[in-house]
């Protein structure tokens, strides 16, 4: 198994406008502080900015990788001949797995922030996860990523 070629790979990082909502924590926490003077405020501004943007980058730090003969989502490691044949979804559809025709057995790498996935049912008998659903901005190229892998 080569691990340096990774045919795929894609981090699901926070959208733009949450940096912008962590900046506007801090500056909540800066007028919170604001009657204990300026040094207080000034704290308050860098350290309610860097502890939200330390969150939003933890939220942000899910990654999706195809490397070898596997499938790294988040933390799990799932061989490819454990796997059928993805589903690429359309938001639409997306929207449909993540909430009504969700299975609570289901592996998920779940981003609300981003509209399509990937469906991937799990063929291992032993196995009681029926499918992996990742939210990814490229499914089609993730899929192709695992047809090439499952083939090589």
């Amino acid at each position: 198994m080569d691990l340096s070629a990774a045919p795929y790979e894609e981090r699901l990082t926070a959208p733009r406008t949450w940096w912008l909502v962590a900046l506007l924590a801090g500056i909540s926490f800066a007028l919170i502080l604001l009657p204990f003077g300026v040094l207080a405020m000034l704290g308050g501004l860098a350290g309610g900015t860097a502890l939200v943007a330390v969150v939003t980058s933890a939220y942000g730090s899910a990654r999706i990788r195809v490397v070898g003969d596997s499938l790294v989502a988040g933390d799990a490691r799932i061989p490819l001949s454990a796997l059928g044949d993805p589903q690429v979804l359309d938001a639409e559809e997306a929207r449909a797995w993540r909430t009504h025709k969700a299975d609570p057995r289901a592996y998920m790498v779940l981003r609300g922030y981003i509209p399509t996935a990937l469906r991937v049912p799990v063929t291992d008998p032993e196995d009681p996860t029926p499918y992996v659903y990742l939210s990814t901005r490229t499914p089609q190229a993730l899929a192709d990523a695992l047809a090439s892998a499952r083939t090589a």
